[in-house]
């Protein structure tokens, strides 16, 4: 019962978080959550944390942010725009053990979460919580690495990557 508490505290922290990079109005007055390239470390560690944070309370391992998820991760968040849709495959029909294996990722790769929003990753990671799927993808007591990617078009959408491995196992699937 105090995890369950302590779980429920923790969600409902993360959507009352102060963001660091506020809402700006766009032309038409509407307040967007924009992302500049300057904010993509502030951003993952931000959500990292918070993951971080997560996973105590499920008494999982912490999470460490991994360059060849990153990659994989940020590749993909910018192909479902090019695509327009939120899908785990490429336009090259690649998966996400293909991308990251192409990046240099060597281990497994356990889950992968995408969302296709104009919120913040706070507000993203809340949503992907709400749901038994991608919140077991981030709660996986085998995970051991995160990456974190996304890209923001002209008129505010954002499309997020999150993918979590497990470095200690090789990979499994096909090879790329």
């Amino acid at each position: 019962m105090k995890r369950a508490v302590l779980y429920l505290v923790l969600v409902l922290g993360l959507a009352g978080c102060q963001l660091s990079t506020p809402a700006r109005p766009d032309p038409n007055g509407l307040r967007i959550y924009r992302l500049d390239q300057a904010d993509r470390s502030e951003v993952q560690f931000r959500l990292l944390d918070a993951v971080n944070l997560l996973r105590v309370t499920a008494q999982a391992p912490a999470l460490t942010l991994d360059s060849g998820l990153i990659a994989a991760a940020s590749t993909h968040a910018r192909d479902m725009a090019v695509q327009n849709r939120p899908w785990h495959f490429g336009s090259d029909g690649s998966s996400p053990i293909d991308r990251a294996r192409r990046a240099g990722y060597r281990g497994a790769v356990l889950g992968e979460n995408i969302s296709e929003t104009y919120e913040s990753e706070l507000e993203t990671l809340r949503a992907w919580m709400a749901q038994p799927d991608t919140r077991a993808v981030i709660l996986d007591p085998n995970g051991r690495e995160l990456g974190l990617g996304y890209f923001q078009e002209e008129q505010g959408k954002i499309w997020w990557v999150l993918m979590v491995g497990d470095s200690r196992q090789a990979a499994i699937g096909p090879r790329g």
